[in-house]
């Protein structure tokens, strides 16, 4: 591993206008109470109560402590952004609840406290004990940093020792690991919290243990009496459902420093590689981190959208093959991006390389922000890359969670606050530190104020991005300091200007960023120009669904046709591979976009009166075309919606 990089504390850093300041402000007063009513209605705060009994409603579902985690966690960032007191005291009620229904060996688990008592730790296999356990950490380190208060992350270390008291190599103890990947990641978390060894301890066991044979699997599945090559609940669930292995769809299949493609549940890969990368920066185990390079460049040369979207296939929400990455039956959960960005993030920790800074990019404005509407209170489970609405009116498509239009609320909910914690978080992705000085990874309107080589700084970045290429960043050490400022060129940039103090300065490049060393003063001042024009992808060749077919890109940001702007048929839409598009910032139009224009031309359907089929030779006539921020896409009017488009020879 090269020089260890340290994010510097989303707290750290605050979005003061622009972009992101009005998506946190929308996540605070909209996406927040939303949330926090749904987990109310649906009964997921009440079940805390372990009052349930059978012919009750709503009853205890074995996930429903993470949905309530992951809302205290976003609730926490949000309040060490902006203090909030009625925000403050609905936390501090759900976190009583939670510590009173801790048993008395530290044990918490609403399903199996109230619904199937006695029967803990048989079926870790599926059902997510300990996954809502690592969700229930992370909520707990969050709550301790933001607001300073120990209350649920005293609980939460009762359960970490409960938990490390169950699990391990040692006589007496459950050889296993979790079904569900999630727990490794909050271990490491809630030991930099405790600065506690033995719970990144558990943690690289948990990763180390995973794989091996016999299965640990196999083994729980025959003591409880069941068929090992069938599962209870569901069969693509079982064993050897997928044909990468037995347990392939829980990254299980073989040991993990052995895994070299990405299989399986999408999601719970995303949360395996990040625990990966975690405990191999932490315990200095580069063979980890090597493994993590191998499955990222298998996920992102291979198994990812241009949107960031990954896991394509619906039936276990999980990846499939190399380059089958379908539009219109895309899954691509927003759950599956956050984890990629969550993946991405610490890839950059243990290697200062673009590459994943860009991914980060790339997904956050696509992928990601397409999972939540403008308003902030309806969401995306799935990410479609093209929609005709004809498979969903016409109930061809019955999944519910497949729907074009974003929902309040689902039955499995993961994603609702999951993309909350993100945004509200946003702020500790955009630097790090190191011995050398200091790494710029995202761009947005911000301040932070923080420690570099022990003197504090204060870093302001002025721009309109992603908008605009235009970045003024003003750098103000507390004394005169020498150090490395270091920031991201995006691969989308191919013609980056930089100037410091005025002055023109050439820069190398080297794994897709550049560094200036010099003595910084206050107010030094650089100045980039990312020059952000409207530009055409094409995808690999083996990529089916996109051959002769390309997509629309100004930025990070990826463009999209809808129904709205340019009427039915947008799959007949064929653009010159020369096509020039205008650029226009419309301050009305989403919340304020800028929208891009261009010619176009598609098939005359008067011609077509009467015939389903007829000799090649069709006209063409010219048409304008108008297209919008993907991720915006669904929130006027239903109707089709295109981000692959054809392209004329």
């Amino acid at each position: 591993m090269s020089q260890k990089l340290n994010p510097v504390v989303w707290n750290k850093i605050v979005f003061d206008s622009g972009f992101w300041k009005s998506r946190q402000e929308t996540n605070r007063t909209v996406t927040l109470p939303a949330e926090y009513n749904q987990l109310k209605v649906t009964g997921r705060i009440e079940s805390l109560k372990l009052q349930w009994k059978p012919g009750m409603p709503h009853k205890p579902h074995h996930y429903w402590d993470s949905d309530a985690a992951k809302w205290i966690e976003a609730s926490a960032y949000s309040l060490g952004n902006t203090p909030d007191a009625k925000l403050e005291a609905m936390v501090d009620e759900v976190i009583e609840l939670i510590a009173a229904s801790q048993q008395s060996d530290g044990y918490l688990n609403t399903y199996y406290s109230s619904v199937e008592p006695g029967k803990r730790w048989t079926n870790v296999h599926v059902m997510h004990e300990l996954y809502c356990a690592g969700h229930l950490l992370e909520a707990a380190v969050a709550y301790f940093e933001a607001v300073g208060k120990r209350r649920l992350l005293d609980v939460m270390i009762r359960y970490a020792d409960h938990i490390d008291s169950v699990f391990g190599p040692e006589p007496g103890k459950i050889r296993g690991y979790p079904g569900h990947e999630e727990l490794e990641l909050a271990l490491v978390k809630l030991y930099r919290a405790t600065n506690e060894k033995r719970f990144l301890n558990l943690a690289e066991y948990f990763v180390n243990e995973r794989g091996k044979q016999p299965y640990f699997f196999e083994k729980e599945t025959l003591a409880r009496g069941d068929d090992p090559a069938k599962n209870a609940h569901r069969e693509v669930l079982n064993r050897d459902y997928l044909a990468e292995g037995a347990y392939a769809l829980y990254q299980s299949h073989v040991p993990v420093r052995e895994q070299k493609t990405a299989v399986g549940h999408a999601v719970r890969a995303m949360y395996l590689y990040t625990g990966m990368t975690d405990i191999g920066i932490e315990a200095g185990d580069e063979s980890l981190v090597e493994a993590c390079k191998t499955l990222w460049q298998n996920v992102t040369r291979r198994r990812m959208s241009v949107t960031g979207g990954i896991g394509p296939l619906e039936g276990c929400e999980r990846f499939t093959f190399d380059y089958d990455l379908p539009n219109e039956t895309a899954y691509n959960e927003t759950c599956a991006s956050i984890g990629l960005i969550f993946w991405a993030h610490r890839m950059l920790q243990a290697d200062l390389n673009g590459d994943y800074g860009d991914v980060i990019e790339q997904t956050l404005y696509n992928g990601v922000l397409s999972g939540v509407s403008l308003t902030g209170d309806t969401f995306f489970y799935a990410n479609h890359l093209e929609v005709e609405p004809g498979l969903y009116t016409n109930r061809v498509n019955r999944n519910v969670r497949m729907l074009p239009r974003r929902q309040s609320w689902f039955e499995v909910s993961c994603c609702p606050p999951n993309l909350a914690r993100l945004v509200a978080s946003l702020g500790g992705y955009l630097y790090t530190t190191s011995d050398a000085g200091v790494q710029v990874h995202l761009y947005a309107q911000s301040k932070g104020v923080f420690s570099i080589k022990e003197v504090e700084t204060t870093i302001r970045q002025e721009t309109n991005y992603p908008w605009d290429g235009s970045v003024r960043i003003v750098v103000s050490p507390a004394a005169p300091t020498a150090f490395d400022f270091t920031f991201r060129i995006p691969s989308w940039s191919k013609q980056a200007s930089i100037k410091v103090n005025g002055s023109a300065v050439s820069v190398s490049v080297v794994k897709g960023y550049a560094t200036i060393n010099r003595v910084w003063t206050a107010n030094d001042t650089v100045e980039i120009d990312f020059r952000m024009l409207p530009y055409l992808v094409e995808a690999h060749p083996s990529v089916r669904f996109d051959c002769g077919k390309a997509a629309l890109m100004r930025g990070p940001v990826v463009y999209c046709l809808e129904e709205t702007d340019n009427g039915k048929n947008l799959w007949d839409v064929v653009l010159a591979a020369d096509s020039k598009f205008a650029s226009s910032y419309e301050p009305s139009l989403l919340g304020g976009v800028v929208s891009l224009t261009s010619e176009a031309k598609s098939r005359d359907l008067s011609e077509w009166t009467d015939a389903l089929y007829r000799p090649v030779g069709s006209g063409y006539r010219k048409r304008e075309i108008k297209a919008i921020p993907y991720y915006t896409w669904s929130n006027r009017d239903p109707g089709e919606m295109l981000v692959w488009m054809r392209l004329g020879l």
